[in-house]
């Protein structure tokens, strides 16, 4: 067996650099007890600082896969307005029908977003993981995205104090040298409004949190706190251009954490 690099994770040194943007797909919850159609919000935002939110247009795609079977979920998305600490921006709500036992996985394929402090696109291309009944079918397979981070460990279950390893794919081949930033979701959206809760952690000094791929893509990172983290890795994917300007196709994950009790 191939020993896996740990790839280190550090803080960027730029001054007055924010954290990152990142997609949410947020679900109350990832382990669904009833079947029925599980709502979730997408919301383009930094929820590690609680900061500024980001416009987000409809995206290009909505989707789950459940037992190796796409499933469009376009027709349930309704634009919505949240309303951050900072601002309000656009954010829509769908719902993911979750009825019989096994995974879940939620992607999102944004409209790239122009970030004009940069003069870029960016397009976040984010998968997230529900269950039903403890019975595990989808998380550990590639859902042949553009590019997508690929689980080595349940995202819906790790232990907090544990390690999270995933492996960055670009068209189904491993991206060597990745570099992946990591966000705690320290302020949590409202389901029943547009606002959000406070945040229960602060984002620490020095900017983003990042860790980097190794020659095989892989990339590990110890989960030192319960709730939902982000991974995204920027420009992994096989797009670099749109509308005649520079494209960050990213790869993002979202998992969720648990304190042993």
């Amino acid at each position: 067996m191939k020993k896996l690099l740990l790839a280190a994770t550090a803080a960027l040194t730029l001054p007055m650099m924010a954290q990152a943007h990142f997609l949410l797909e947020y679900t109350e919850d990832t382990m669904i007890e009833r079947p029925g159609d599980v709502p979730v919000k997408l919301i383009f935002w930094h929820p590690f600082e609680a900061g500024h939110a980001m416009v987000l247009e409809k995206p290009e795609e909505f989707y789950v896969i459940h037992n190796g079977e796409k499933i469009d979920l376009m027709d349930t998305l309704q634009e919505t307005t949240f309303e951050g600490p900072e601002n309000s921006a656009p954010a829509f709500l769908g719902s993911v029908p979750v009825k019989r036992s096994g995974d879940y996985v939620v992607v999102t394929v944004p409209t790239p977003y122009y970030e004009e402090s940069e003069d870029i696109y960016i397009q976040q291309i984010t998968k997230t993981y529900l269950n039903r009944n403890e019975l595990p079918t989808d998380w550990d397979q590639p859902q042949g995205l553009a590019t997508e981070i690929l689980p080595l460990n349940k995202p819906y279950n790790i232990i907090a104090g544990s390690t999270f390893t995933g492996r960055v794919l670009s068209e189904g081949n491993p991206v060597a040298g990745a570099e992946i930033e990591i966000e705690y979701m320290a302020a949590t959206p409202e389901m029943d409004g547009n606002g959000a809760a406070a945040p229960t952690a602060s984002p620490l000094p020095g900017g983003s949190v990042v860790a980097i791929s190794d020659d095989n893509g892989y990339f590990s990172f110890g989960v030192p706190k319960a709730g939902y983290w982000g991974f995204a890795a920027l420009g992994s994917g096989p797009a670099t251009e749109h509308e005649g300007k520079e494209l960050s196709q990213d790869a993002v994950i979202w998992i969720r954490a648990w304190d042993l009790e």
